[in-house]
């Protein structure tokens, strides 16, 4: 049975009705495949003059701000146009060449960011070379290039979000920017497909969709689907098959090899437990990297210099705290100022976790009991510098010895860890990146006691969260969240 679905945004459903190709009809869709192919290329030349104009604008609004406040003579506008022409140029071009400007980048917002503050900067860095090469640099100030970086980011950005915004809106109803897709599979897969990823969102517009009923009508279904196919001239076919099946796959691919669209094999279930699946080739090796290393060497370099310089400030600027929090528990109780316990860092290799004692007890065995509220065996002192995350203070030396990083997943003890290893699925990621003093669990409210499992699922699933979408400014910002967000001293014991 071919069957003609029209996808149902609100509740993605089929409703279906026979197709029945006819020459008229051949006509009016090429027409539409011209005309979208047309909107595509205005739409991807529109948002390249943007992202020039917004870094040529920015150039000249921050070079003539700073030049109005610190200095005297006329602005030089004819300097400020050049600078942007130059680094706008720089900053086009490369993403002109790696297809940045094609539609389907600009229906999602997710990785504009990263992806422009990459290049913006190789932009700037090759601007300041070439200034420097020709003698040049007199001709704008530090005050203004540090002013136009800022700017010009913000500008581009800025734009992006408006594009993306026109875009999806245009797209989601139906617009010529929707990519013309044709689908091809069974009921089940189909149905899956439209439920999981709302293909409508995502710009794709469904001109029609082929369900295949089994082997024995595998060879007449896929001959009616490649001729309504050759009609309707999608952009892209889906196969939508269990990679298991290569029968039905290998069948599918030949029969629309011969039809003028792009072909692609659809998403296997089993990938959808992973965000950030990619396709990878080592010369004749083809493989799916189903999740990459967490972090770079040059990530993990960078990391640790900023975890290096923070982290002797802050033992510097806080030497004051750390001597009145020591006399005080002193004073309070008998025993060490300081608790050492073992946990799992990185890779699953034990270290030992220095804090402030907060307790009368320091376990360290198998049975290492969670405190909890109004717990008898915190101290005074120790409830206070729980409730303010002093106790938590001397892990700066954990990270200084290169055992914890500032921004990570919490450490637990070593028994809590064996536990829910046991119980809650992927668990053991969270030790594929080194510990931290604080985290983004924390800092949105899931820190102090797991007394229930789905407790430490959302902690778990906050912690995989930062492992997957790892940047500088996301620890930066968890950073500046530990100190001034409210959330990050919820659920203090």
């Amino acid at each position: 049975m071919f069957a003609e679905p029209k996808i149902v945004p609100e509740i993605g459903t089929f409703r279906t009705r026979q197709a029945t190709p006819t020459r008229g009809r051949g006509k009016w869709s090429a027409a539409l495949s011209r005309n979208t192919a047309s909107v595509r290329a205005f739409f991807g030349v529109l948002a390249a003059v943007c992202d020039i104009a917004a870094i040529v604008t920015a150039a000249l609004i921050t070079g003539s701000i700073y030049h109005a406040m610190f200095y005297e003579q006329a602005w030089m506008i004819e300097s400020f146009l050049r600078i942007g022409f130059v680094i706008a140029s720089l900053f086009a071009i490369p993403n002109m060449m790696r297809q940045e400007y094609e539609t389907k980048r600009y229906l999602t917002y997710s990785d504009h960011v990263r992806r422009c503050f990459a290049m913006w900067n190789v932009a700037f860095v090759s601007a300041l070379l070439l200034a420097f090469v020709s003698k040049s640099t007199a001709d704008i100030s530090r005050g203004t290039a540090v002013l136009f970086y800022v700017g010009g980011f913000a500008a581009i950005c800025a734009t992006r979000f408006v594009l993306v915004r026109i875009l999806k809106d245009h797209a989601h109803h139906g617009g010529a920017a929707a990519r013309r897709v044709f689908l091809v599979g069974f009921e089940e897969d189909l149905r899956h497909f439209s439920a999981k990823h709302e293909p409508w969102n995502l710009g794709m517009r469904i001109v029609s969709a082929a369900i295949l009923r089994g082997p024995e009508t595998l060879k007449d279904d896929l001959a009616l689907a490649a001729a309504s196919a050759r009609v309707l001239r999608p952009e892209d076919i889906y196969i939508l098959a269990p990679w298991s099946d290569r029968e039905t796959i290998d069948a599918c691919i030949n029969a629309f090899m011969r039809v003028p669209a792009s072909l692609h094999l659809g998403p296997e279930r089993v990938l959808e437990k992973f965000e950030d699946v990619q396709l990878e080739r080592n010369g004749s090796i083809t493989s799916i990297n189903l999740v990459r290393r967490p972090l770079s060497l040059y990530e993990v370099a960078m990391k640790r210099a900023v975890d290096v310089l923070l982290s002797i400030v802050a033992l510097v600027l806080l030497s004051p705290v750390f001597l009145i929090t020591a006399l005080l528990i002193k004073l309070e109780s008998p025993g060490p100022v300081l608790f050492f316990q073992r946990r799992y860092g990185f890779n699953q290799e034990t270290f030992r976790i220095c804090k402030f004692r907060s307790m009368k007890t320091m376990d360290d065995g198998r049975d290492v009991r969670q405190a909890t509220a109004g717990d008898s065996r915190i101290t005074r002192v120790g409830r206070v510098i729980r409730r303010l995350n002093i106790d938590e203070l001397p892990q700066l030396l954990n990270v200084l010895r290169g055992d914890m990083s500032l921004v990570g997943p919490r450490p637990h003890a070593l028994a809590h860890d064996q536990f829910y290893e046991r119980s809650i699925s992927l668990y053991a990621r969270r030790h594929n990146v080194k510990p931290g003093i604080t985290g983004w669990a924390q800092v949105n409210g899931f820190r102090g006691e797991t007394d229930t499992e789905d407790k430490m699922r959302a902690r778990v699933e906050h912690d995989l969260y930062y492992i997957d979408n790892w940047s500088m400014a996301l620890d930066l910002r968890i950073l500046w969240l530990t100190v001034f967000s409210k959330k990050a001293y919820q659920n203090a014991l």
